[in-house]
């Protein structure tokens, strides 16, 4: 049943940004950077809370892949302000997920995610200092399915403080990586507002 839910749930964002982003593209807000900045600055502080809201949102409930998240942040805001606004949204649903994870246990890992995956990093990660050592590396590069390792991490005997540590200290290479190869990317392959 929770499985259903999370995953009409997920759907269900994923329609509502592609409607958002029709009507942005229908009104003519990517037609260039300064449109999109115009339109996002009559919003105020709003906008990036949002924003911020929204990356805290998908690290808990996946709407979109997470790279897009983060191009989106650069893409909207800018480099560096972008790559802030992702790190505090990314960081503070990293923290929610720990927490939901904590206070539910393994059987929410369990109606969440296939059984192949929670395997897979079961044997990967181990246990104790293991555990802790494997987590922060997998954090750190920008590949691992950081969603789900908040969720198992929140299930392990890892203490707030180490787990907190790792999230603030980790995130921000995996982060600026996926932000800027991503922002990269786009521009070179779609010629986005050169």
């Amino acid at each position: 049943m929770v499985k259903k839910w999370y995953q009409a749930a997920s759907l269900t964002g994923l329609f509502l940004c592609a409607a958002l982003a029709f009507l942005f593209w229908r009104a003519g807000v990517f037609t260039s950077r300064e449109a999109l900045t115009d339109y996002l600055a009559q919003f105020g502080w709003g906008a990036p809370l949002v924003f911020v809201a929204f990356q805290a949102v998908q690290v808990v409930l996946p709407i979109l892949p997470g790279g897009l998240g983060c191009l989106a942040g650069v893409i909207f805001f800018g480099a560096w302000r972008g790559f802030w606004f992702n790190y505090i949204g990314i960081c503070l649903g990293s923290l929610a997920a720990f927490a939901i994870a904590r206070s539910c246990g393994r059987p929410l890992l369990e109606s969440l995610f296939p059984p192949r995956l929670i395997e897979k990093y079961d044997n990967k990660l181990g246990s104790g200092n293991r555990f802790a050592r494997w987590f922060a590396f997998f954090i750190f590069i920008p590949v691992a399915p950081d969603d789900y390792l908040c969720f198992l991490a929140g299930t392990t005997s890892m203490r707030w403080q180490l787990y907190t540590a790792i999230i603030l200290l980790c995130k921000p290479a995996s982060i600026a990586l996926y932000s800027m190869g991503l922002t990269a990317v786009a521009q070179n392959i779609f010629g986005l507002w050169r």
